[in-house]
């Protein structure tokens, strides 16, 4: 009875987990870009009793007696199904159709990737997110031009006074990776690769490396599906009540057990 009360108990601590993971889901479902995350579990070490394939006699052969010692949280998979797209009044919002990443130079120099197009100039005239990190590579937009243009192969130009035609400002570039559910999670709208994700693939939108096209004035809303992570929620809710439940009846059985000793 022992091993019910630990088993139950991993049994309660992953659901802790899986519901953790189902409120931030929830939590920014109006959060562009996002990209959820479902958590997986994995069964735990098992004593043998009896081994499996162990000899009964010459003739029989066991099928083995193992316990299982409960469950535990193996990984929060990161869910890369696209999400739906906003329409916006600005110019400079954009949304990848298919695969990819918009490249971002941080504060410290370092890059980090994002789906959140949501865009605007800084001071300096340069494409930036809502934090003001800018996008790499570094497109500036003269102050006084008009009509920018971003076409979805990443092409930027605008029309600047005193010139006929309009000017090619710079290519936006896309990143891919070979793994994308291995990217780190590190906060505002943001991934970095790591060894699961691989090294950056990079190119212009809709080249042949897998990347998607841009769409101009739209932005990726979360891909999380509410009405599936509220069904979510009320399985682990259950798994939770169950495992309860064990612990419950495993304290009646030892008190049972300590009454008859007095």
């Amino acid at each position: 009875m022992i091993r019910a009360l630990y088993t139950a108990a991993s049994g309660m601590s992953a659901q802790q987990s899986n519901l953790d993971t189902i409120a931030n889901n929830l939590a920014n479902s109006a959060t562009s870009g996002f990209r959820s995350r479902k958590m997986q579990f994995e069964d735990m070490i098992y004593q043998n009793l009896v081994t499996p394939g162990s000899a009964q006699t010459q003739q029989t052969v066991s099928a083995g007696l193992q316990i299982g010692l409960g469950t535990k949280s193996a990984a929060a998979e990161l869910i890369q199904t696209q999400g739906t797209f906003s329409q916006t009044s600005n110019p400079l919002d954009l949304a990848i159709q298919g695969q990819g990443f918009f490249q971002i130079t941080m504060p410290d120099g370092t890059t980090s990737y994002t789906r959140d197009g949501s865009f605007h100039l800084n001071s300096q005239g340069s494409l930036v997110t809502v934090d003001g990190n800018p996008m790499i590579p570094a497109i500036t937009i003269p102050q006084n031009s008009t009509g920018v243009t971003i076409s979805q192969y990443g092409v930027v130009t605008a029309q600047i006074p005193g010139q006929t035609t309009a000017s090619q400002l710079g290519i936006i570039q896309l990143a891919n990776f070979a793994n994308p559910g291995g990217l780190n999670s590190v906060g505002g709208n943001l991934f970095q690769q790591s060894s699961s994700s691989g090294n950056p693939i990079t190119q212009a939108p809709g080249g042949t490396g897998g990347v998607g096209t841009l769409q101009q004035g739209y932005t990726e809303n979360s891909n999380v599906d509410v009405v599936a992570e509220f069904v979510n929620m009320i399985v682990a809710q259950r798994a939770y009540e169950s495992n309860s439940k064990v612990i419950k009846v495993a304290d009646d059985m030892y008190s049972q057990v300590n009454g008859l000793v007095r």
